[in-house]
């Protein structure tokens, strides 16, 4: 699975070249019912050439769906699917998302990219991830309170992990190390006449270079606390080098690589469930203290235009809570509409959208930890 970073965000600040091409789709995780998923994908697909021909006829439409088309075409991607597919698509600019939720199935050729479904997910603050360490044996994971699944790790950072790991083999004898998935049996490593205290500088230059590549790679660009799940000698060893300061503080000490992902996820969310919980309380209690100096609101109209004109910092948003209607992107002015017409927009979402693109902060709320009763809570910068 990839990485659901503020990559997403990047793409929201800076808006692409049209067409901006927007698919959806739910997925099935498992045989035989994944089979349908590349044929639902391939119908989207003509839905898309269909819209493409009729406002841009003039364009390079075969050019423009070349990726689309390489990975309707990609067996492997198609086995390895979990709950939802996004599909992002423009000149230029190709984003793949699996999703560990699902999402309703929709094709979307805009002027921009139509990203509501996707930020709903993205920016709840239940996610996490999850670095299952040994000697010579890296995973890393990215979950929530109901899924867990490994990421596919950036390749410079598995490149980086295994040039250090070949210099420490000449050294001390350790195996080769695994990554990804099909490594159950990996991490094993034996002393063949090495002092102790040259096994320890080994895993410290090892544990080092794991450190900076998933720092660089995964942490900053996600932004998600880290949990540490290996044995007490290397939760000991890693937290002596790491600097990474979304590692959280209180780990897993298991022997990653002897239980099944089920086990994993529930283990981490036991640890993850305070944080996470003490996180919605501060952001309340910030909240809070900016509305008493006049630096905060639940006020919808007064939001919409906060975030139009880049004052909001950090916004709470409500989880499963919609309200129909529209934001005008230039004023901020919002118009409510009936909510059983079709295809009306989420003003929610849509002020999430516009403060993730002026740089600020979205968190999705469970509604029983809200602040607020409007569905919303801003914190100002100014």
């Amino acid at each position: 699975m990839e990485t659901m970073t503020n990559d997403l965000s990047a793409v929201i600040r800076s808006p692409a070249e049209s067409p901006c091409i927007s698919l959806y789709q739910p997925t099935n995780r498992h045989h035989p019912d994944n089979r349908q998923d590349p044929i639902r994908f391939r119908n989207l697909l003509k839905t898309i050439e269909e819209s493409l021909r009729q406002q841009y006829g003039g364009r390079d439409i075969r050019g423009l769906l070349e990726e689309f088309e390489a990975l309707a075409g990609d067996e492997s991607f198609w086995n390895h699917t979990l709950d939802g597919l996004a599909v992002l698509g423009a000149p230029g600019i190709f984003r793949v998302y699996r999703l560990q939720r699902p999402v309703p199935e929709l094709a979307v050729v805009a002027e921009s990219f139509h990203v509501k479904p996707l930020l709903r997910i993205l920016q709840s603050a239940e996610r996490y991830q999850v670095l299952a360490l040994s000697r010579g044996n890296v995973r890393l994971f990215e979950g929530s309170r109901d899924a867990l699944d490994e990421l596919d790790m950036a390749p410079p950072a598995a490149e980086a992990i295994e040039e250090a790991l070949q210099v420490d083999l000449k050294e001390s004898n350790l195996s080769v190390w695994t990554h990804g998935s099909g490594s159950a049996n990996a991490g094993l490593y034996q002393s063949q006449g090495s002092e102790d205290r040259a096994l320890d500088a080994a895993g410290e230059r090892f544990f080092r270079v794991v450190d900076r590549a998933i720092l660089k790679h995964h942490s900053r660009p996600s932004g998600l606390p880290l949990l540490l799940a290996s044995l007490p000698q290397n939760d000991s060893l890693f937290r002596r080098v790491s600097r990474n300061p979304l590692l959280m503080r209180t780990g897993i000490e298991i022997d990653p690589n002897a239980v099944d992902i089920e086990a994993l996820r529930e283990r981490a969310w036991r640890v993850v469930e305070p944080e996470y919980l003490a996180r919605l309380a501060t952001l309340v209690e910030m909240f809070g203290s900016a509305r008493s100096r006049d630096l905060g609101s639940a006020d919808l109209t007064h939001v919409a235009d906060s975030a139009v004109a880049g004052r909001v910092a950090t916004l709470l948003v409500e989880a499963e809570r919609h309200i129909p209607g529209r934001i005008d992107a230039e004023t901020g002015h919002v118009t409510l509409e009936d909510s059983a017409s079709a295809h009306v927009d989420d003003v929610l979402d849509d002020i999430a959208e516009l403060v993730l693109r002026n740089g600020g902060q979205v968190v999705i709320v469970p509604a029983e930890r809200m602040p607020t009763d409007s569905g919303l809570a801003a914190i100002y910068r100014f």
